[in-house]
């Protein structure tokens, strides 16, 4: 953390230890008004999420996103300062909080076509046409229907969204949020990759619990697949052993 953010962010915490957590820290967090407009901002996502269902909410674009918002009064328009916050997130360089991982999209308003897509039968989920279609087929096929698919395709509103629920976990830490999700404009999510779990294995297939499951002892086996963030990953991403590799 620079020392001007520390003095601006220290003024909104209230524990003496993590003040002194913070105090010896190099992450970088959101300013306090910063802050506060990603708060509305995670608020109004899950609303619009809510409003279109979870599985359209992984394809709509920027520009549905902000008709939605705009036409429906329960919603509300997006502010100028939640606006602002979008834009930093998509356009600037993650590099300085420590992700190294490639731009995978250079257009907000990135548009997906339900042409392009498959949707995975009682996952909420898509898939695009073509190889990601073909590998995942190909996966179940080989390990059994042990294996479901936990994430798919998602665009740009979907991984901000997701990028925002991080940072709100994590008070504001832009670094720590930046090693477990991909800002919104460096997500393979939005071009092909697809995320792999095994059944009753709930929320602990997003952590390394997945890596000891023998599902992903017989995925890393396969020939024709590869993993996407491998542990100690030049990316500087956390090891994630259920995000499967097609780009």
């Amino acid at each position: 953390m620079t020392r001007r953010n520390f003095l601006l962010y220290s003024s909104a915490l209230t524990t003496t230890a993590l003040n002194a957590d913070l105090l010896f820290s190099n992450d970088i967090y959101l300013s306090p008004s910063e802050y506060s407009s990603l708060l509305s901002l995670d608020s109004k996502l899950t609303k619009i999420k809510r409003h279109v269902g979870f599985g359209n909410f992984n394809l709509i674009s920027y520009g549905d996103a902000l008709k939605i918002a705009k036409l429906n009064s329960k919603i509300g328009a997006f502010s100028s300062n939640e606006l602002a916050l979008i834009d930093r997130f998509f356009y600037e360089d993650p590099s300085q909080y420590g992700f190294y991982g490639e731009r995978t999209c250079y257009d907000i308003n990135n548009a997906i076509s339900k042409k392009d897509v498959i949707k995975i039968p009682h996952t909420g989920h898509y898939i695009f046409k073509g190889i990601a279609t073909q590998d995942y087929k190909r996966i179940i096929g080989d390990i059994g229907d042990t294996l479901y698919l936990t994430s798919g395709v998602r665009n740009v509103m979907k991984q901000l969204s997701l990028y925002c629920s991080k940072l709100k976990r994590v008070k504001g830490n832009i670094t720590q949020a930046s090693k477990d999700i991909a800002p919104p404009s460096h997500s393979f999510h939005t071009i092909g990759d697809f995320d792999v779990g095994k059944l009753g294995l709930g929320a602990k297939n997003f952590t390394s619990a997945f890596a000891r499951t023998d599902e992903f002892k017989e995925i890393i086996k396969l020939d024709y697949i590869k993993i996407r963030y491998s542990a100690n990953n030049s990316d500087g991403v956390r090891f994630e052993p259920w995000h499967v590799k097609i780009i």
